[in-house]
Protein backbone atom coordinates (compact mmCIF):
# COMPACT_ATOMS: atom_id res chain seq x y z
CA UNK A 1 0.00 0.00 0.00
CA UNK A 2 1.27 3.56 -0.81
CA UNK A 3 2.07 5.87 1.55
CA UNK A 4 0.42 8.42 0.27
CA UNK A 5 0.52 10.81 3.33
CA UNK A 6 4.55 10.73 3.41
CA UNK A 7 4.49 11.85 -0.26
CA UNK A 8 2.66 14.83 1.25
CA UNK A 9 4.94 15.82 3.97
CA UNK A 10 7.95 14.91 1.38
CA UNK A 11 5.90 17.36 -1.24
CA UNK A 12 5.50 20.51 1.34
CA UNK A 13 9.04 19.67 2.13
CA UNK A 14 11.20 19.61 -0.68
CA UNK A 15 8.59 21.65 -3.20
CA UNK A 16 6.30 23.84 -0.92
CA UNK A 17 8.94 25.29 2.29
CA UNK A 18 12.10 25.56 -0.02
CA UNK A 19 9.98 28.07 -2.71
CA UNK A 20 9.34 30.94 -0.08
CA UNK A 21 5.74 29.59 0.75
CA UNK A 22 5.49 30.18 4.48
CA UNK A 23 1.67 30.74 5.18
CA UNK A 24 0.85 28.65 7.47
CA UNK A 25 -2.37 27.76 6.23
CA UNK A 26 -0.88 26.94 2.79
CA UNK A 27 1.21 24.38 4.50
CA UNK A 28 -1.46 22.96 6.49
CA UNK A 29 -3.68 22.62 3.42
CA UNK A 30 -1.51 21.54 0.97
CA UNK A 31 -0.01 18.71 3.92
CA UNK A 32 -3.94 17.62 4.85
CA UNK A 33 -5.27 17.62 0.84
CA UNK A 34 -5.02 13.86 -0.19
CA UNK A 35 -3.86 15.05 -3.78
CA UNK A 36 -3.57 11.01 -5.46
CA UNK A 37 -7.60 11.40 -4.93
CA UNK A 38 -7.99 14.50 -7.39
CA UNK A 39 -6.41 12.74 -10.56
CA UNK A 40 -7.07 9.97 -12.16
CA UNK A 41 -5.89 6.61 -11.32
CA UNK A 42 -3.42 5.73 -13.72
CA UNK A 43 -2.02 9.60 -12.99
CA UNK A 44 -1.66 8.68 -8.92
CA UNK A 45 1.84 7.66 -8.37
CA UNK A 46 2.76 10.49 -10.21
CA UNK A 47 0.35 12.34 -7.72
CA UNK A 48 3.41 13.83 -5.89
CA UNK A 49 6.29 14.48 -8.15
CA UNK A 50 7.73 18.31 -8.81
CA UNK A 51 5.81 18.99 -12.44
CA UNK A 52 2.71 19.60 -13.73
CA UNK A 53 0.90 16.59 -14.57
CA UNK A 54 -0.51 15.95 -18.36
CA UNK A 55 -4.73 15.78 -17.87
CA UNK A 56 -5.34 15.78 -21.63
CA UNK A 57 -6.10 18.10 -23.96
CA UNK A 58 -3.91 21.30 -23.00
CA UNK A 59 -4.85 20.70 -19.09
CA UNK A 60 -2.54 20.46 -15.93
CA UNK A 61 -2.97 19.68 -12.50
CA UNK A 62 -0.31 22.46 -11.86
CA UNK A 63 2.89 21.39 -9.74
CA UNK A 64 2.45 22.06 -6.29
CA UNK A 65 5.38 24.87 -5.87
CA UNK A 66 2.90 26.87 -8.74
CA UNK A 67 0.10 26.58 -6.78
CA UNK A 68 1.00 27.14 -3.32
CA UNK A 69 3.25 30.42 -5.07
CA UNK A 70 -0.36 31.29 -6.51
CA UNK A 71 -1.77 31.10 -3.09
CA UNK A 72 0.80 32.73 -1.00
CA UNK A 73 0.84 35.93 -3.37
CA UNK A 74 -2.72 35.89 -3.59
CA UNK A 75 -3.47 35.75 0.28
CA UNK A 76 -6.84 34.61 0.80
CA UNK A 77 -8.75 35.14 3.59
CA UNK A 78 -11.27 33.26 5.82
CA UNK A 79 -14.01 35.27 5.10
CA UNK A 80 -13.28 35.23 1.08
CA UNK A 81 -15.40 33.92 -1.74
CA UNK A 82 -13.05 32.16 -4.42
CA UNK A 83 -13.78 32.04 -8.45
CA UNK A 84 -11.27 28.51 -9.01
CA UNK A 85 -11.70 28.01 -12.67
CA UNK A 86 -10.65 25.23 -14.30
CA UNK A 87 -10.90 23.18 -11.01
CA UNK A 88 -10.11 20.02 -13.06
CA UNK A 89 -10.76 16.90 -10.56
CA UNK A 90 -11.06 19.20 -8.27
CA UNK A 91 -7.12 19.37 -6.33
CA UNK A 92 -6.97 23.14 -6.34
CA UNK A 93 -10.55 23.69 -5.30
CA UNK A 94 -10.16 21.78 -1.99
CA UNK A 95 -6.91 23.48 -1.03
CA UNK A 96 -8.20 26.83 -1.53
CA UNK A 97 -11.43 25.74 -0.06
CA UNK A 98 -9.57 25.24 3.48
CA UNK A 99 -8.51 28.64 3.00
CA UNK A 100 -11.27 30.41 2.03
CA UNK A 101 -15.05 30.82 3.24
CA UNK A 102 -16.10 29.14 0.11
CA UNK A 103 -15.45 28.58 -3.57
CA UNK A 104 -16.99 28.50 -6.83
CA UNK A 105 -15.21 26.00 -9.14
CA UNK A 106 -15.86 26.00 -12.83
CA UNK A 107 -14.83 23.15 -15.00
CA UNK A 108 -15.62 22.93 -19.24
CA UNK A 109 -15.24 19.71 -19.18
CA UNK A 110 -18.33 17.65 -18.33
CA UNK A 111 -16.97 14.29 -17.28
CA UNK A 112 -13.89 16.22 -15.05
CA UNK A 113 -16.55 18.19 -13.41
CA UNK A 114 -18.75 15.37 -12.43
CA UNK A 115 -15.58 13.89 -11.16
CA UNK A 116 -14.54 16.47 -9.03
CA UNK A 117 -18.01 17.50 -7.33
CA UNK A 118 -17.87 13.92 -6.16
CA UNK A 119 -14.49 13.64 -4.75
CA UNK A 120 -15.25 16.81 -2.90
CA UNK A 121 -18.40 15.38 -1.57
CA UNK A 122 -16.76 12.35 -0.47
CA UNK A 123 -13.82 14.29 1.18
CA UNK A 124 -15.89 15.91 2.78
CA UNK A 125 -15.10 19.61 1.13
CA UNK A 126 -18.88 21.18 2.16
CA UNK A 127 -17.84 24.95 1.21
CA UNK A 128 -17.30 24.34 -2.90
CA UNK A 129 -19.98 24.15 -5.52
CA UNK A 130 -18.15 22.80 -9.23
CA UNK A 131 -20.12 24.51 -12.10
CA UNK A 132 -19.69 22.71 -15.67
CA UNK A 133 -19.23 25.45 -17.99
CA UNK A 134 -17.24 27.61 -20.41
CA UNK A 135 -14.45 28.98 -18.07
CA UNK A 136 -13.63 32.19 -19.85
CA UNK A 137 -17.54 32.80 -18.90
CA UNK A 138 -16.88 32.18 -15.00
CA UNK A 139 -19.77 31.93 -12.49
CA UNK A 140 -21.21 35.80 -12.67
CA UNK A 141 -24.18 34.56 -11.06
CA UNK A 142 -22.66 33.72 -7.64
CA UNK A 143 -20.36 36.29 -7.69
CA UNK A 144 -18.72 38.95 -7.48
CA UNK A 145 -15.22 37.66 -5.96
CA UNK A 146 -12.86 38.60 -3.73
CA UNK A 147 -10.33 36.35 -5.54
CA UNK A 148 -9.89 34.40 -8.96
CA UNK A 149 -7.31 31.76 -9.65
CA UNK A 150 -7.05 30.09 -13.24
CA UNK A 151 -5.30 26.77 -13.24
CA UNK A 152 -3.40 26.80 -15.97
CA UNK A 153 -2.11 29.70 -18.37
CA UNK A 154 -3.37 32.30 -20.27
CA UNK A 155 -2.65 34.68 -22.95
CA UNK A 156 -5.09 37.06 -22.16
CA UNK A 157 -7.99 37.45 -19.84
CA UNK A 158 -11.21 38.06 -20.95
CA UNK A 159 -13.37 40.92 -19.73
CA UNK A 160 -16.06 38.79 -18.45
CA UNK A 161 -14.27 37.88 -15.72
CA UNK A 162 -12.50 40.87 -14.55
CA UNK A 163 -15.66 42.28 -14.42
CA UNK A 164 -16.82 39.37 -11.98
CA UNK A 165 -14.02 40.97 -9.50
CA UNK A 166 -14.55 42.50 -6.59
CA UNK A 167 -13.08 46.08 -5.96
CA UNK A 168 -9.88 45.60 -4.03
CA UNK A 169 -10.42 41.75 -5.62
CA UNK A 170 -7.64 40.04 -6.91
CA UNK A 171 -6.82 37.46 -9.81
CA UNK A 172 -3.91 35.19 -10.17
CA UNK A 173 -2.61 33.93 -13.66
CA UNK A 174 0.26 32.17 -15.03
CA UNK A 175 0.62 34.56 -18.46
CA UNK A 176 2.43 32.51 -21.38
CA UNK A 177 4.67 34.78 -23.51
CA UNK A 178 6.33 32.29 -25.98
CA UNK A 179 8.09 29.99 -24.18
CA UNK A 180 8.30 32.43 -20.80
CA UNK A 181 5.48 31.91 -18.11
CA UNK A 182 5.41 34.82 -15.55
CA UNK A 183 2.58 34.43 -12.68
CA UNK A 184 1.14 38.05 -12.14
CA UNK A 185 -1.38 38.80 -9.56
CA UNK A 186 -4.11 41.41 -10.99
CA UNK A 187 -5.39 43.81 -8.15
CA UNK A 188 -8.70 45.51 -8.80
CA UNK A 189 -8.79 49.27 -7.81
CA UNK A 190 -12.07 51.66 -9.06
CA UNK A 191 -12.75 49.57 -11.60
CA UNK A 192 -9.45 48.31 -13.29
CA UNK A 193 -6.96 45.96 -12.89
CA UNK A 194 -3.16 46.38 -12.27
CA UNK A 195 -1.56 43.56 -13.65
CA UNK A 196 1.87 42.58 -10.65
CA UNK A 197 4.74 40.31 -11.40
CA UNK A 198 4.34 37.48 -8.87
CA UNK A 199 6.96 34.38 -9.97
CA UNK A 200 8.09 32.62 -12.96
CA UNK A 201 5.85 29.83 -14.03
CA UNK A 202 5.09 27.70 -16.91
CA UNK A 203 1.69 25.64 -18.16
CA UNK A 204 -0.11 25.26 -21.41
CA UNK A 205 -2.70 27.79 -22.07
CA UNK A 206 -6.04 26.75 -20.76
CA UNK A 207 -8.16 26.69 -24.37
CA UNK A 208 -10.29 30.17 -24.59
CA UNK A 209 -7.47 32.33 -23.21
CA UNK A 210 -5.12 32.23 -26.39
CA UNK A 211 -4.69 35.54 -27.44
CA UNK A 212 -6.67 36.89 -30.87
CA UNK A 213 -4.13 36.42 -33.70
CA UNK A 214 -4.46 39.28 -36.00
CA UNK A 215 -5.46 38.36 -39.73
CA UNK A 216 -2.40 39.30 -42.28
CA UNK A 217 -3.38 38.99 -45.57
Amino acid sequence: MTDYQNRRTVMVDTQVRPSDVTKFPIIEAMLAVPREAYVPAAKREAAYVGENIALGRNRVLLEPRTLAKMLDALDIQPDELVLDLGCAYGYSTAVIARLAQAVVAVEEDEGMAADAQQTLSENAVDNAAVMQGAMTAGNAKNGPYDVIVVQGAVEQVPQALLDQLKDGGRIGCIFMEGALGICRIGYKIDGNVTWRFAFNASAPVVPGFERERAFVL
